[in-house]
């Protein structure tokens, strides 16, 4: 039988009612009690990292996970992390890159109603996290939901309440489970040893565009932040009003040695700043980053990984082209 250790840090599968809302209460060893067919697939042990609703998680408790997930390495054939929906994306990106090359599975899973509740999706995503975990042909860092295996740098919640409440970006599902069986679209092949980070800069912040933004924002965000992440329109690109506003202050953030990249508010295809001359005369003239096809929180999370190894503009953009698990498809040679 396959060892495996559930990492626990609350959400709504481990929440009960107050008067407040629901409120993470059950420990991991609680959550096991309500899926005794685990026990027919593994042994496990428990850990509880924390008890938070998802919304409340940041750099620092993935740095807990991932540190946890290092520390017992070597004692586990894999790992379940059970997490909130709200931002388990975001954490499933950054452990991507805090633990790449793992040939053993890290997965996270939650649920959108708590395992207390009678009509619960939660016990379901907990047996199939545990069954997909215990696969020999497992590997790395996946989201399981709903009977879904994702990429953890392709994962994204689109739905607040509907149990299928996470979809694949632009890549294929992994596999799927049916009637307890894992049924593989794409198996994964990793060769040599896991490689753990250990630091992550959390001063990077996502710029929506809206229509009319006034620039001077950027004067904030350049005294506050090491990297930017603008969020145009369509497949990419910069507006003028008329003035160069936008630009120069695009060229003010870029010249105190700061990061931008540049990627696209629609939820699929990614950007394409060539299309448009509102996009091209940006990139052709300033030296930013394009996304592509990457998510937000895969941007998000990969720049805090690469601004906690260097702050040299050429090896941050090496390293945010260099595609880790699927994370950039197009574009990706740039």
């Amino acid at each position: 039988m396959k060892k495996i250790l559930l990492l626990a840090t609350g959400g709504t599968i481990a929440s009960k009612a107050t008067n407040a809302g629901l409120v993470p209460q059950i420990t991991s060893t609680e959550l096991l009690t309500f899926v005794p067919e685990v026990a027919t697939l593994c042994t496990v042990d428990t850990l509880q990292v924390c008890n938070l609703d998802s919304t409340n998680l940041r750099y620092s408790e993935w740095l807990k996970i991932a540190n946890a997930v290092e520390e017992h390495y070597t004692d586990y054939d894999g790992f379940v992390v059970t997490h909130g929906t709200d931002t388990m994306a975001y954490t499933a990106a950054a452990l991507s890159y805090l633990i790449q090359n793992s040939r053993k599975p890290v997965v996270l899973t939650g649920s959108q109603k708590s395992i207390y509740s009678r009509d619960t999706d939660a016990r379901g995503n907990l047996i199939s996290a545990f069954r997909y975990a215990c696969d020999d042909r497992a590997s790395g860092v996946h989201i399981v939901f709903d009977n879904k295996v994702i990429l953890g740098t392709r994962a994204k919640k689109t739905r607040t309440k509907s149990y299928n409440a996470f979809s694949s970006i632009d890549f294929p599902e992994i596999a799927r489970i049916r009637d307890g069986v894992l049924y593989y679209y794409i198996e994964e092949k990793i060769h040599g040893e896991p490689v753990f980070y250990h630091t992550l800069n959390p001063k990077v912040f996502v710029l929506k565009l809206v229509p009319g933004m006034d620039p001077a924002i950027f004067r904030y965000l350049k005294a506050h932040y090491d990297a930017l992440i603008i969020e145009s329109f369509g497949v990419g690109g910069l507006p003028c009003y008329d003035d160069a506003d936008f630009t120069e202050a695009i060229r003010d953030f870029l010249d105190a040695g700061k990061t931008i990249v540049m990627t696209t508010q629609v939820p699929h295809e990614g950007s394409d700043m060539g299309v448009y001359e509102v996009g091209y005369r940006v990139k052709e003239t300033y030296d930013l980053i394009e996304a592509y096809d990457m998510t937000i929180e895969a941007v998000t999370t990969k720049l805090m990984w690469i601004l906690s190894l260097t702050s040299d503009r050429e090896e941050i953009k090496r390293l945010f082209y260099r595609p880790v698990q699927k994370d950039i498809v197009f574009g990706a040679s740039v």
